[in-house]
Formats: structure tokens, C-alpha cells, sequence
């Protein structure tokens, strides 16, 4: 993905740096890796069925999962407007499923809704991963101790997978790939206390921490 270079629209909200321009399908604008739209019932040989059109779910999930790469890198820069319609004119789909992975951002801390403009990358201080960070060592670490005193050998098996996906993906330089697999990799210490809504709250916590840190 490209730098922040997209110029800034009537409403004085950017479109996301880095997208495709306008016309490409939805299915080729997001990185190899990532999910696409769910193929035709039939790609073999020979004549082919039509295709379905992609769900609307799909598009939102793969716009989601975009953005939050572009988060991750530091592409989407704090404090900047984007416009909603802006983003859907550039990944060649309708304004509803931008709106609604950005509403999802926004259910998670990562933007900010602005009326009648757009949305804003929210600032993150230091002070405030700070504070996260002891919220989720607050979580954690009970956590661990249990494991420790009673837990199998097996239970920490499960979690090697996860943190060599971490190493493999800081070594490559890859840091919307290592969010991710730090994301899972906490997420699976969580799980295996065997309580879900500490699971579920832990994963909440980890989005509102992932992001580039301004202000």
C-alpha cells in the first residue's frame, strides 16, 4: 500500500491512501491473502454457471480487513477525516458495507464518527496504550497463573503455533500481519481459561490497542 497522498474532497475528508483506482472489482483490490468474494458454484472446465454476485457481508468483511491493515501500518493517520462514499468510489462498491466496517472501527476505538463528513482516525497517547496495556495484564495475568499451577502441557502446545505466526511475521517486517497474530495468540491464551466473555473482552481490548499511536 502506497503512502498518504489522497487529496481531500469537497467535505474536507480524505479517501483511504492506497486503494484502487476507481473501477477496479472489489474481488482484485485487497492484498494476496485475504479473503474475497465466495467463487461461482462451478470453475471448472467447459461452459461455467454465472457467477453470484458477492455477498454484501463479504465485501464488508474484505473492506474490514483492509482497513484494518491500513490501520495497522499507519496508512489511515490519526486525526485525518475519510469519507465514507470517497473509499466506495475507489473499491468500486456501494457506500453501505464501507460504512459499515467503519462502524465496526468505531465500535472498536480505532475511529471516530464525524456528522456529515466522514470518519476520524482516532489519536491514541502513550498514556493511553499505557492504560490498556495494564487492563489487559489485569486480565492476563490471572490467566497464566492458573495455567501455571494446574494446566496441561498440551494447553501450552496450542499456544506455540500461535507465537511463532508472531516472530515470523516481525521478522519479515510485516506489522499489520504481526497485529494480527499477536491478536490471536492472546485471544487463544484467553480461550483456554474456558471463559467465554473474558475471551470476548480480551479480544475487544487488544482492537482498541492496535492502530498507530498520535497525539
Amino acid at each position: 500500500m502506497t503512502g498518504h497522498t489522497g487529496e481531500a474532497g469537497p467535505d474536507g475528508a480524505r479517501p483511504w491512501p492506497g486503494v484502487p483506482r476507481q473501477g477496479v472489482p472489489a474481488a482484485e483490490s485487497f492484498p494476496a491473502g485475504r479473503p474475497h468474494p465466495e467463487p461461482g458454484p462451478y470453475d471448472g472446465p467447459g461452459p461455467a454457471a454465472p457467477r453470484r454476485m458477492p455477498r454484501r457481508h463479504s465485501v464488508r468483511a474484505q473492506i474490514l480487513d483492509a482497513l484494518r491493515t491500513a490501520l495497522a501500518d499507519g496508512e489511515l493517520a490519526p486525526g485525518e477525516v475519510y469519507s465514507a462514499p470517497a473509499l466506495a468510489e475507489r473499491f468500486g462498491v456501494s457506500p453501505t458495507p464501507v460504512r459499515e466496517a467503519m462502524q465496526q472501527l468505531a465500535s472498536e476505538g480505532a475511529v471516530e464518527t464525524v456528522p456529515n463528513r466522514g470518519f476520524r482516525v482516532a489519536r491514541r497517547s502513550a498514556r493511553d496504550l499505557a492504560e490498556l496495556a495494564e487492563v489487559r495484564a489485569l486480565l492476563e495475568i490471572p490467566v497464566l497463573l492458573r495455567l501455571a499451577q494446574g494446566g496441561q502441557p498440551e494447553q501450552w502446545d496450542e499456544l506455540r503455533p500461535y507465537a511463532a505466526a508472531t516472530v515470523a511475521a516481525a521478522a519479515r517486517g510485516d506489522r499489520a500481519g504481526y497485529a494480527e497474530a499477536d491478536r490471536a495468540f492472546h485471544q487463544a491464551l484467553l480461550t483456554l481459561s474456558g471463559n467465554r466473555q473474558l475471551a470476548l473482552v480480551g479480544d475487544a481490548l487488544h482492537r482498541r490497542m492496535q492502530g498507530p499511536c498520535g497525539g
